[in-house]
């Protein structure tokens, strides 16, 4: 566990476990690292380094009050920051939910050396249509005034934790995640919202000159994404879909074991066919 400087001064929560091929989860907006805690272990008894952290203005990170420090370019360079001090030097995977997907694919079309491959959860590429960005901005401009006006308590119970903690609140792992989002400030997670959720740029043209091997996983449920996620499928060079049944947009804490089957297969067979460079192994 450590609190790294960022580029600009704000400190970073970041935590990494294990040894071997570094992967890195990055948060949906409004989430915190704790979204991802039950895919520590069964990577670190795999042989990998899970490397985990907070964005700015959630969970354990900093929570700067100028809206200045907050900008998706900001954001890139902090994945930086922590891959500098988690794995330096070295090429990680990128694993994201929702935003920390799209965030890890502007970290990658800028970093190709960093990158050793994308995995990508109930995420998309963007919205390049002026009428369709202009949509979600006014839905991210609403998310922030409720969790601002009602607080993370109402936001978790209400309609939106199916998108921050999943359709099965029930479950441990649900559980801890929603402590963990209460937690939070609303101010800052609001900021956010407004300045780098809302008006992230799309980066849907330069999906094809990303060549890292990238797997796409989306809940067979999760209906607002399951179109973003064939686009990007489509447009990655190097790319395979797979639909998680029963699962919505949080697959990750809904479908824990199958989630962690797709990622781990993955992730082996990446290990595998980087081996048989060496001629140690048959390619995957």
């Amino acid at each position: 566990m450590a609190l790294l400087t960022a580029s600009d001064g704000v400190e970073l929560y970041a935590e990494t476990h294990g040894e071997g091929i570094p992967v890195l989860f990055s948060c949906a907006f409004s989430t915190t690292l704790e979204n991802w805690r039950g895919q520590v272990e069964p990577l670190v008894g795999r042989g990998f380094r899970v490397i985990l952290w907070d964005h700015r203005g959630h969970g354990r990170s900093a929570r700067p009050q100028s809206p200045d420090a907050y900008s998706m370019e900001q954001v890139v360079a902090d994945f930086g920051t922590v891959l500098d001090w988690a794995a330096p030097g070295a090429a990680a995977v990128l694993v994201g939910h929702s935003f920390g997907g799209l965030a890890s694919l502007h970290f990658a079309a800028r970093f190709a050396e960093r990158t050793r491959a994308l995995v990508l959860l109930g995420s998309g590429p963007g919205f390049k249509k002026p009428e369709a960005a202009a949509r979600w901005m006014e839905r991210t401009e609403r998310t922030a005034r409720y969790i601002e006006e009602r607080g993370f308590a109402a936001f978790v119970g209400g309609k939106a934790g199916a998108t921050c903690v999943g359709r099965r609140p029930e479950l441990p792992g649900a559980r801890a995640a929603a402590a963990a989002i209460e937690r939070q400030s609303p101010r800052s997670v609001a900021t956010f919202a407004r300045r780098v959720a809302g008006p992230a740029p799309p980066i849907i043209d330069e999906l094809a000159s990303i060549e890292a091997p990238a797997l796409v996983l989306v809940g067979e449920e999760d209906e607002p994404f399951l179109r973003a996620a064939e686009v990007m499928a489509s447009r990655l060079p190097r790319a395979r879909l797979e639909l998680l049944p029963g699962a919505g947009h949080v697959a990750n804490l809904e479908q824990p074991a199958l989630f962690n089957e797709h990622l781990v297969s993955f992730l082996e067979a990446l290990a595998g066919g980087e081996a048989a460079a060496d001629g140690k192994s048959t390619p995957p």
